[in-house]
């Protein structure tokens, strides 16, 4: 089989020149936690507090949010971030979106979403939720929205940096690794594999070894 990596240390390539854009694409891990922990913190204060809506309404929305994160977070990995341009100039676009990763996979400073990206992200998304739903069902929802993302960036940090034990963990594990080392046009889903399942990208074993 093929070599699918650059290199499986903890090391990465200089992208940009510029130091201050280099900065900007790589970022501590715990950073989304700090960044977006008040964030849904204030959205249950206003929740509970301000709009006074109901126990029952803010799981069922917060549930909401989280199952319809898991089709973004699908959606977003096979549309966007393997969304191969032609062209030097594509080829380029697609390497610092996410093609670095896919070289470099367990560079520590590029597997979580850079803040350059992940609050432009969030506020885009927030407006659109927003329109859709309205000014005040949107605060729950979006709480369950950031926690499938939060659940997202920590799960792909442990996958490529954690020795997992439980059963659970090992399956998110292995499917995602497989996704880097068997079949990068499969396994799109990094937090859940559902949607894989549903569209039809997962890895059959059977198919996957007789390949």
């Amino acid at each position: 089989m093929a070599k699918k990596f650059v290199s499986n240390k903890d090391e990465t390539v200089r992208m940009f020149k510029s130091d201050f854009m280099e900065s900007l694409s790589r970022v501590h891990p715990s950073v989304p936690l700090i960044i977006f922990v008040p964030v849904i913190l204030y959205m249950l204060y206003l929740s509970i507090f301000e709009f006074k809506i109901g126990v029952l309404s803010i799981v069922g929305l917060v549930i909401f949010g989280l199952f319809i994160w898991t089709i973004t977070e699908y959606l977003l990995h096979r549309f966007v971030f393997h969304w191969e341009l032609k062209g030097e100039i594509g080829a380029r676009i697609h390497f610092i979106f996410h093609g670095v990763h896919h070289d470099y996979p367990s560079d520590s400073r590029r597997l979580v979403m850079p803040p350059s990206v992940s609050i432009p992200l969030a506020t885009l998304f927030y407006f659109l939720f927003r329109f859709l739903i309205g000014d005040v069902s949107v605060h729950p929802f979006f709480v369950g929205f950031l926690i499938g993302y939060l659940f997202y960036d920590i799960s792909h940090y442990a996958i490529h940096h954690f020795n997992m034990h439980s059963k659970f963990w090992l399956a998110i594990k292995n499917h995602h690794i497989k996704h880097h080392y068997q079949n990068p046009d499969k396994g799109y889903g990094v937090s859940s594999p559902i949607w894989d399942y549903v569209f039809r990208t997962h890895y059959s074993e059977k198919k996957e070894q007789n390949a």
